[in-house]
């Protein structure tokens, strides 16, 4: 088996792949002639179909966008525990 190197494409390139797949062109046709996974182009059909956007952040599944805002929330109570933490240490030094 041969390990193909990993190759970024253009939003426009994509919308273009996607474009040739709705005009009717054939789905194992494109996947050839450009040299294409097949999972990489059917990702790029259900994301111009759901959001028509190729971002990442933009075909987040709801529970993926909370997790993420809770994960967010959750570094900067870390944070914010973390500096009251030190503050006691420094004010429990300065009243003896």
């Amino acid at each position: 088996m041969i390990k193909r190197t990993k190759r970024t494409f253009t939003p426009e390139f994509k919308k273009q792949m996607v474009a040739l797949y709705e005009s009717g062109k054939p789905r194992k046709a494109i996947i050839e002639e450009y040299d294409l996974t097949p999972s990489a182009f059917d990702k790029w059909i259900r994301q111009s179909r759901t959001t028509g956007s190729f971002q990442a952040k933009d075909n987040l599944t709801s529970e993926q966008k909370e997790l993420q805002k809770l994960r967010k929330r959750n570094t900067q109570l870390e944070m914010e525990n973390d500096i009251l933490k030190q503050a006691a240490l420094i004010f429990g030094r300065k009243s003896k």
